[in-house]
């Protein structure tokens, strides 16, 4: 069993700065790609960040220079470092990450959600 627990979300003006953490417990193997995706109301969930075992990250246009994806393998913990937030960045955050359980199997695992809120 595999669980990704987010922490960080809440309520913040324009501007602002959030933090997300998200830990991965349980039986882990080993974990490869790590990230985030948002999903506002009435939208698609989509792709905000990723960042691979050895670091390598990637971005959606509309985070780039502002969001800073990071992960602590030791910890299995991947972080996402949310600054000078718009309102547009209203949504809620969920964590994915790539695990292997027994070393050949490899699923795709997603944390329960965390609500980030910008708004003055």
């Amino acid at each position: 069993q595999v669980q990704l627990v987010e922490s960080g979300g809440g309520l913040v003006q324009p501007g602002g700065s959030l933090r997300l953490s998200c830990a991965a417990s349980g039986s882990i193997f080993s974990i490869g790609a790590m990230g985030w995706y948002r999903q506002a109301p009435g939208n698609q969930r989509e792709l905000v960040a990723t960042i691979s075992r050895g670091g390598s990250t990637n971005y959606v246009d509309s985070v780039k220079g502002r969001f800073t994806v990071s992960r602590d393998n030791a910890r299995n913990t991947v972080y996402l470092q949310m600054n000078s937030l718009k309102p547009e960045d209203t949504a809620v955050y969920y964590c994915n990450a790539r695990i292997s359980t027994t070393g050949s199997f490899w699923g795709d695992y997603w944390g329960q959600g965390t609500q980030v809120t910008v708004s003055s």
